[in-house]
């Protein structure tokens, strides 16, 4: 009896702290694109990617961890040279490009040369290993 009453009260806490912690995800903010991050879409995808170096972000709106990316994104991005960008899709509005490269986790960023994928790494990441992968393929 009292080990069924002992895995009760751990089963209990384990849900509330599993509810206070959904409830700290959702109130996350929302942040504002760097003005040098691009917003991708199905009809310019092709030549926002064309000839350059991008890191797209596949992210979506109600999706916490994509909104802790938001500011790492945007100080890799003011730290980026002309030679190479960020890019954002929204995978709710862009669901074409998100069946195309087989988005099934978010938030994942995609690393392309030159239009062709070269690097693929899903979760929150820091500034420096995003620098990391980009300078890696350039």
């Amino acid at each position: 009896m009292k080990i069924a009453l002992i895995i009760v009260g751990l089963l209990a806490l384990v849900y509330i702290l599993n509810m206070v912690a959904r409830k700290q995800m959702r109130n996350i903010p929302v942040v504002a694109d760097n003005e040098k991050i691009v917003t991708l879409t199905d009809k310019n995808f092709q030549t926002q990617t064309k000839n350059k170096l991008v890191l797209v972000d596949f992210w979506a709106s109600w999706c916490a961890p994509c909104r802790m990316m938001a500011p790492v994104l945007n100080d890799a991005a003011a730290e980026l040279k002309d030679n190479a960008r960020i890019g954002k899709v929204n995978i709710e509005e862009n669901r074409f490009l998100a069946q195309k490269f087989k988005i099934r986790n978010i938030p994942t960023m995609v690393l392309f040369k030159d239009g062709v994928e070269v690097s693929r790494f899903t979760g929150v990441k820091n500034k420096e290993f995003l620098l990391r992968q980009i300078q890696n393929v350039q």
